[in-house]
């Protein structure tokens, strides 16, 4: 027998603890990406608000009191910004992988020396920077509209960051699931979508049974709102304090499910 000799050897990490300048690299590419078509990223989501708002104003009546003590337009666009937050940060990061999966392309990551923490906190960072844009963007907009002031701005910048956070590693578990658009349509359509239309968005849930109530209060699309809302309000449906710790186990729990899967190539190694 022939003893083989080793030819190859394989390198030692040479990045320290975290590799910083390619998680820094990764997130900037996902910044880039949505940014490069940003009137579809930023802007078509604030034209679907600014839709929701004109048409629920004038078909309800903008000078509708008594939803949490405010007009029900003051009470209505908080929670059509975190619709967006929400549908938008999901959109980023599943979209990443649906279409490197469908290009042939995942393997840039696969192959990357960067670890399977620092590819899903990447982008689930760039997920909540394009939520953040478009929160901006839609708050200036609404508030040279209507009447609506920020009266929490450390906890606005919580709610954010948790929802979008949250939604960004969804959407990474849905993208790591799906294995064509149309098993991503199904997510979008028949789980985001309407978790977040039932979450207090168009109404209070002071107006539903005790028993819809006490189902909306399980749902975290309610918390990501209620909560938003509240930083604009001083006025919520349910605990803030309860929404918080909620969200910040709920963003552990989901950035803990991409991980593993990730590490683990579901879907995506052979």
């Amino acid at each position: 027998m022939v003893e083989m000799i080793k030819k190859y050897k394989i390198g030692k990490r040479r990045f320290g603890v975290v590799n910083w300048v390619g998680a820094w690299t990764l997130y900037k590419k996902e910044v880039l990406r949505f940014l490069i078509v940003w009137i579809q990223t930023i802007f078509s989501p604030l034209v679907s608000s600014l839709l929701f708002l004109m048409v629920l104003s004038l078909a309800i009546g903008s000078d509708r009191g008594n939803v949490l003590g405010v007009p029900f337009i003051t009470f209505l666009a908080p929670g059509l910004i975190a619709m967006q937050v929400i549908q938008q940060s999901f959109s980023h990061s599943s979209s990443t992988f649906m279409i490197g999966k469908i290009q042939g392309n995942i393997v840039d990551l696969l192959y990357a020396p960067l670890s399977a923490t620092e590819i899903t906190i990447s982008i689930s960072l760039a997920s909540a920077t394009r939520s953040f844009m478009i929160a901006i963007v839609s708050i200036i907009t609404f508030y040279l509209i209507i009447d609506i002031q920020i009266k929490y701005f450390l906890l606005l910048f919580l709610f954010t960051f948790l929802t979008s956070f949250i939604l960004g590693n969804i959407g990474i578990i849905s993208g790591l699931w799906a294995e064509k658009f149309d098993h991503q349509a199904t997510i979008t359509n028949f789980v985001i979508i309407p978790l977040s239309f039932l979450s207090g968005t168009f109404y209070s849930i002071e107006i539903l049974p005790d028993f819809l109530k006490k189902i909306s209060e399980l749902n975290p699309f309610f918390y990501m709102i209620d909560g938003f809302r509240f930083c604009f309000l001083g006025q919520s449906d349910g605990s803030i304090k309860t929404g918080i710790i909620y969200l910040l186990i709920l963003s552990i729990l989901s950035w803990l499910a991409a991980y593993i899967l990730f590490k683990r190539g579901y879907k995506i190694k052979s």
